[in-house]
């Protein structure tokens, strides 16, 4: 990297990619980081992009800040990626380097359906409810937790990004072959009905992932398919808008 394009964004996610083609977009020099080979695909091609793929830990992230001499960090990870978050802060600290957290926009919270604080929260309700299919929403890095559901590989379908390994994660987890929906979305409310359906689904859960994350469809297509909405609070923290961090990427380069 040279003395421009000294700017490190954490992505992997819309956030990360639409502050990616902002940059690229209005010359802006810039790395991103995504943890996966497929979060780098979705970058190809970006002119003034430089991607790095792979998870970094906190000394990772931090040799990586001082090798490239980078001035500025802005997280745009996922909303549910607490650890990384963490990781990325304390990076920063000691570099002395600054540091803007990115926040999801939040959808509109439906009036009906069910908030947990965590997953272990969601699964002890679903043992308690064993009556029903379920949709899992949640992404494939969760999947481990849900195996505490009863009879979790017939009972729940789970929808994963087409990633190369995932569909066959899911499967060594002892989830069923055909009850793996390996898409990438976010996905509208008509094919969230459709997957509800498919499955006769009683139980759709979600995280609160925010309009990026195509929560609003997610909770439409439950009360029309009279499917229970269980949903994973977004843990609460401080940062800017997407809007705010691009006037900050803006001013680097004034």
């Amino acid at each position: 990297m040279g003395q421009s394009d000294n700017i490190l964004i954490f992505g992997g996610t819309t956030e990360g990619r639409q502050l990616a083609e902002f940059c690229s977009e209005h010359g802006i020099p810039a790395c991103v980081s995504v943890a996966t080979e497929y979060g780098g695909t979705l970058l190809d091609n970006l002119p003034a992009i430089r991607v790095t793929v792979g998870r970094k830990d906190e000394a990772a992230m931090t040799e990586f800040i001082k090798e490239n001499r980078i001035r500025l960090v802005i997280d745009a990870t996922h909303p549910y990626a607490t650890e990384a978050t963490h990781h990325i802060a304390a990076a920063c600290r000691a570099c002395g380097v600054a540091c803007y957290r990115v926040l999801r926009e939040g959808g509109q919270t439906p009036a009906y359906g069910h908030f947990f604080d965590t997953i272990d929260d969601v699964v002890r309700y679903l043992n308690t409810h064993d009556d029903g299919a379920i949709l899992l929403t949640t992404g494939s890095k969760d999947l481990k937790a849900f195996c505490q559901v009863k009879n979790y590989g017939m009972r729940c379908a789970v929808r994963v990004l087409p990633a190369e390994g995932i569909a066959g994660q899911c499967e060594s987890l002892g989830f069923a072959r055909e009850r793996v929906i390996a898409q990438k979305g976010p996905f509208s409310e008509e094919q969230n009905i459709a997957h509800l359906r498919r499955y006769n689904a009683k139980y759709l859960v979600t995280k609160e992932s925010g309009s990026a994350g195509g929560f609003n469809e997610k909770a439409n297509a439950a009360e029309t398919c009279d499917a229970e909405l269980l949903i994973i609070r977004r843990p609460r923290e401080n940062g800017i808008s997407l809007t705010e961090a691009k006037q900050i990427l803006t001013k680097q380069e004034d």
